[in-house]
């Protein structure tokens, strides 16, 4: 297939690339600064860059989260997803993965499923994320065929979670909480297989995390002994409702997905 990676210089998309290619795909990546140059949000660029690509699917890997400007991300979202899914349908591409996240669900008790509904309520930065979210998942439902895939914390190499990632420099600084709030975490490598084995899953959203949903207390410091920094104090002060993790039984028992780190105790390891 032809495959259009948008976010192609991403942490996802520069592992992504060479996988696909490794597969026999034909690859054209599209980033700001990628081989196909382009702003995705200029929407006429966009547009022109699709045009000339003519994909049989395009990849949404877009980020914008270099600088931890939330704001900027969640526009990157709404108005680029916009333009990028525009400019596929104009072309008649018929399939369209895209990257989302596994922490923007309703607030609950248990991991949250596949069925579990956005926080749309929320309020302060989190409302500007789920929103911007929620416009990316809706834009991409408008392919014929779709996958949307709700990964799980990122870690690894090229990560905010690596030795000398963000969260690396925030932990060794005490801002890093080891607190209530549960987390699904997944390795940056499984977030890139994920992406090339949704080439073929069936439509719809799909949690992309490890097996082990765990608070803050648990795996932060495990993850600065990892990276060689001092732990914070354990609080086990109660979690945001929404800090519930999210379930990864529909990828392993129905779409046939294992993450080849199945926790983040053994991830970790690899940092």
């Amino acid at each position: 297939m032809r495959i259009l990676l948008a976010g192609s210089t991403g942490v996802v998309g520069r592992r992504l690339g060479p996988l696909l290619t490794a597969r026999g795909h034909e690859v054209v990546g599209l980033a700001r600064n990628g081989p196909v140059a382009v702003d995705v949000l200029d929407r006429e660029a966009v547009a022109a860059a699709v045009r000339d690509a003519r994909p049989d699917v395009v990849m949404h890997q877009l980020t914008s989260l270099s600088t931890g400007d939330f704001a900027a991300n969640s526009r990157l979202r709404r108005e680029g997803t916009r333009n990028l899914v525009d400019a596929a349908l104009a072309v008649g591409v018929r399939r369209i993965v895209a990257q989302s996240i596994a922490w923007a669900y309703e607030p609950g008790a248990e991991p949250a499923t596949e069925q579990t509904p956005l926080d749309l309520g929320a309020a302060g930065q989190r409302q500007t994320s789920v929103a911007g979210v929620a416009a990316l998942e809706s834009a991409v439902r408008e392919a014929p065929e779709w996958v949307v895939l709700r990964y799980g914390t990122l870690y690894g190499a090229d990560t905010w979670y690596a030795r000398d990632g963000l969260m690396a420099q925030f932990a060794g600084a005490g801002k890093l909480p080891a607190d209530g709030d549960v987390s699904s975490l997944l390795h940056i490598d499984d977030a890139a297989a994920a992406a090339v084995a949704a080439l073929e899953w069936p439509t719809g959203a799909v949690n992309v995390c490890d097996d082990k949903p765990a608070p803050a207390s648990r795996w932060v410091p495990a993850f600065c002994a990892a990276v060689g920094v001092p732990a914070p104090a354990v609080t086990e002060n109660e979690r945001h409702g929404w800090a519930r993790g999210a379930s990864n039984h529909h990828a392993r028992e129905h779409l046939g997905w294992i993450p080849e780190h199945p926790s983040w105790q053994a991830g970790f390891a690899t940092l």
